[in-house]
């Protein structure tokens, strides 16, 4: 029984996180004004002609019917993912937000892409970097609203009797200054968490705040200071640069959300989309700056003291 109920709770989870993917995709959509994708019916079309199954009515009743199709094969999917995802926690897989929201998004992904791969209606490696962040971005949001989400139901009432306060305005805003110092320089909010952090406190901060973790994690911030700043270091709107700084972002604010006693479940998917608008916005100053000034040195430097400066903002104990 408790596997069914946790099959149950994680179904339900799952059309919560694919609300929240639907409400970032069609956000991303409407900024960028781009079309609504047509992957997804083509492939339904795809796998309804690979397994000889033909999709009923004239030319036009059959492409609207794939058209309808489409959100509806997605939204299985998410409610699949949660799922297994519900009977696993019920199992007794308990993984914290911060590790189980992003790992939630990346086999919904997984689930997507590979499907696209495998019928060749798409393939990954010959996307650009804006494609991978219209596809990282509803993903993660799908997995940290789907961890959260499946948490709550767990608790039996979320609103009645949660097991830490929700989160006040300030914690929002600073779990969004650590994000965005993550999405600058991705070991920024690490770093400066460590920093303000001590082995007491309550979560990963106690580790962070160790001395070995301090340690490692101010060399990780200065080697990556010193590495952005060379010629071959590829851009980090592309999967391998943006989807550790969107999970780094949001374990940071999650963490010292956590530290700090209160829910961490909003302020991850705060610093997270923190990450991602701070992604994007660094790469286009800097090119602005490299533009006007002849080179990208001193907008990379002046990067580096807006990240530390966020940084310390968001990891500062209250």
């Amino acid at each position: 029984m408790a596997i069914i109920r946790g099959l149950l709770n994680g179904a339900m989870a799952g059309a919560a996180g694919t609300t929240a993917l639907n409400v970032v995709s069609g956000t991303d959509a409407l900024v960028r004004a781009r079309p609504a994708s047509r992957v997804p019916e083509q492939l339904v079309a795809a796998v309804a002609g690979r397994a000889g199954v033909a999709v009923p009515g004239g030319r036009a009743e059959r492409r609207n019917r794939l058209a309808a199709l489409g959100p509806l094969a997605g939204t299985a999917t998410g409610v699949v993912v949660g799922a297994v995802a519900g009977g696993l926690r019920a199992a007794g897989l308990r993984l914290p937000g911060p590790v189980g929201g992003p790992l939630l998004g990346a086999a919904a992904m997984l689930a997507t892409d590979g499907p696209l791969a495998l019928t060749r209606v798409s393939d990954p490696r010959t996307w650009s970097a804006a494609d991978w962040t219209a596809d990282v971005l509803p993903h993660l949001a799908y997995g940290v609203a789907t961890h959260a989400a499946l948490v709550r139901l767990e608790r039996g009432s979320p609103v009645a009797a949660p097991t830490a306060p929700l989160a006040r305005p300030s914690t929002l805003v600073r779990a969004a200054a650590l994000g965005a110092a993550s999405g600058a320089r991705s070991s920024a909010g690490t770093a400066a968490l460590a920093l303000t952090s001590r082995p007491t406190d309550a979560g990963a901060a106690a580790r962070i705040g160790s001395r070995p973790g301090t340690t490692v994690a101010g060399l990780l911030a200065a080697g990556e200071a010193v590495v952005d700043k060379l010629p071959m270091v590829p851009s980090r709107l592309g999967a391998p640069g943006l989807v550790p700084r969107l999970a780094l972002g949001s374990t940071s604010a999650a963490t010292m959300a956590r530290r700090d006693g209160e829910d961490p479940a909003l302020p991850a998917l705060v610093g997270m989309a923190g990450a991602a608008g701070a992604a994007v916005l660094g790469v286009r100053a800097r090119a602005a700056a490299a533009r006007r000034l002849g080179s990208d040195r001193p907008g990379a430097v002046a990067e580096d003291v807006l990240a530390a400066a966020l940084a310390w903002f968001g990891a500062r104990r209250r």
